[in-house]
Order: C-alpha cells, then sequence, then structure tokens
C-alpha cells in the first residue's frame, strides 16, 4: 500500500453552515455533511440516499445529505475544495488521485479509504444487430465512455487501451448512464461503456426496451488489464442479471470506495462503519447493494486508510 509523502494536508471537511435543527444533539446545532454519489441511473445515487438516511438517524449531531455528481473523479476533486465530506469511487480514482495521475496531476495525498463498497462490473453494450463483436471492432464508432469526471471514463479509456485503441480512434460521447441508456435505444450511439454494480437501473432500462447485447472482456486483453493495473479483477455478468442475456458474460470487475480526507471525524468513520458491518440489515432493507459490502476487502485497498478505518479494523480481527 503507498505510504503518505509530504507535508500533511488540511483541508476542511465540510463547507456547510452549522445550523439549528430540531431533534439534533438534544435541540443544539446539528452540522449538516454530505455524500458524492453519482448520476441517478446508476447503483451510487439511490445506495448514497439510503446511506445518509441511515447516518443521519444513527448520529444525532450531523445532518447527511447523498448529492447527485458527474462520479468519481469529481467527488475527488469536490472532496479535495472542502464541497463535500465522504464520496464514493472506484478504485481507479482513488489510487489515481492519491498518486497524481493524469486526472489530478497533483497528488492528493490527504485522501483516505474510509471504507468498502461493492464491485463494479464493466459492461460494454451495443445493439444487437450490430457486426461489433469485440471491443476492438469499435474503431470508427460512436460510443458512449461515460460523464466526464467519473469513474467510468476512467474505465472506459483503460479498456480500449488494452484492444490497442483510444479516443483518438473512436468518436467519444460523453454521457451519464441515463443518457446512454435511451441513446443506445434510440441509435443515436454505436456502443455504450458502464462501470457499474449489477442489476444496474439505466442497464436494465436499455436491456427491456431495445434489443441489445454485452461485450465480453476476457483472455489475453483481461491478463493485460491486470498487468497495467492491478486494482482489476476477472468477473462475470450473470445470465440471469438482465433480460435478454442467452447466458453469462466475462468481464472486468473493480471495487468502489467511500473515501474521505484524514481529518474527516473519527466519530463520522466510526458510525458510517457500524452501519456497513453490524448494522447492515437496516442498510439491505433499503436498497439491495448492500448486501455485497464485507469490511474484510478494507485489506484490499488501493490507497491508505482513514486512522479511525485502521482503528475499528485492528478491533474486530
Amino acid at each position: 500500500m503507498p505510504k503518505v509523502a509530504g507535508v500533511r494536508v488540511i483541508v476542511a471537511s465540510t463547507l456547510w453552515t452549522t445550523v439549528l435543527a430540531c431533534g439534533g444533539n438534544e435541540g443544539g446545532p446539528r452540522r449538516f455533511l454530505s455524500i458524492g454519489t453519482g448520476g441517478t441511473g446508476g447503483v451510487y445515487y439511490p445506495l448514497g440516499g439510503a446511506l445518509a438516511s441511515r447516518l443521519s438517524i444513527a448520529d444525532s449531531s450531523r445532518q447527511y445529505t447523498a448529492e447527485v455528481t458527474g462520479g468519481s473523479v469529481e467527488n475527488v476533486n469536490r472532496i479535495a475544495a472542502g464541497q463535500i465530506d465522504l464520496g464514493f469511487v472506484l478504485s481507479v480514482t482513488a489510487f489515481e488521485a492519491f498518486n497524481g495521475g493524469a486526472d489530478f496531476g497533483i497528488p492528493q495525498s490527504h485522501l483516505r479509504v474510509v471504507a468498502p463498497l461493492y464491485a463494479n462490473l464493466t459492461h460494454v453494450l451495443v445493439s444487437a444487430g450490430s457486426q461489433v463483436r469485440s471491443v476492438a471492432d469499435l474503431a470508427g464508432r460512436r460510443v458512449s465512455v461515460g460523464s466526464a469526471g467519473s469513474g467510468t471514463e476512467q474505465v472506459s479509456r483503460q479498456t480500449l487501451e488494452v484492444y490497442g485503441l483510444s479516443y483518438d480512434d473512436i468518436d467519444p460521447r460523453y454521457l451519464s448512464f441515463t443518457e446512454s441508456s435511451a441513446a443506445l435505444r434510440d441509435g443515436a450511439i454505436d456502443a455504450a461503456i458502464f462501470s457499474v454494480g449489477i442489476p444496474a437501473a439505466a442497464v436494465l432500462e436499455v436491456t427491456t426496451t431495445a434489443a441489445v447485447r454485452l461485450l465480453p472482456i476476457g483472455g489475453e486483453a483481461m491478463d493485460e488489464l491486470r498487468r497495467r493495473y492491478p486494482y482489476y479483477s476477472a468477473g462475470e455478468i450473470p445470465a440471469d442479471a438482465y433480460p435478454g442475456m442467452s447466458g453469462s458474460v466475462p468481464t472486468a470487475a473493480m471495487m468502489n470506495w467511500i473515501v474521505a480526507t484524514e481529518d474527516l471525524e473519527d466519530e463520522v468513520v466510526v458510525a458510517l462503519l457500524n452501519i456497513l458491518g453490524p448494522d447492515r440489515v437496516s442498510l439491505e432493507q433499503v436498497h439491495e447493494m448492500a448486501r455485497q459490502i464485507d469490511l474484510a476487502r478494507l485489506s484490499d485497498a488501493p490507497i491508505p486508510l482513514h486512522p479511525a478505518t485502521e482503528a475499528y479494523l485492528r478491533r474486530s480481527q
């Protein structure tokens, strides 16, 4: 795991104004904290909303809200700017941000993993009648690569790369999940790439309303993806995940994480981990993706853990 280098960066955990809120902290001041999620067509936003609701009940001194955002990269940038307190991100985003990758430039050395979420699976969708049989066949095609500032867009670049393609070889469209689904259904694009947990609302929508199919990612391409970017693993989209599938589809998988700065209050971290661990049943009743959360995944975090997360993990072992 990467070590923290350089001067400790102090970032305010929130820019929200402290206000008086009824029922909070015995009638005293209640602070507002925000969670950066993603677009409404993916899993981040509904899961974030459920988590914010449970946190607001568990933590009487704070009120939590889930914000619609462009996704992983935007979430990290807004955390760094002190505009949000916690953010949902893919492993690639956390790793690149911490190490000063192309989307960030300056290493975000204050960034920490607070908790694990679930694994994303890469969905590459084309119309059922398309001549495209492999990601390599997307050359010259109109391809939605995800919203600008999203983890999906990072995944799209890396997926194309191992098939010998770049954005110069395709006609890239920077669409949200919902926009991608509608554009593929209407024939406005030739393919759409989604990095998302299953089942994803936007993928369900297009597989229900249009004749589409999923392209596989496996074999040498999968081996090369893992060689270049060790935060990927081999995954599979099950045959019963979406309507119209004739069988399971091999693809690339990548973990999602909740991140924050190292200065996020320990009480917030502990409240969050309690909900995702011993109290997870209450979250599962709100969103099914919570069933895939396993705190043991913390040992595979792509960047250092928040100090309170480290302490929590030691106590649980």
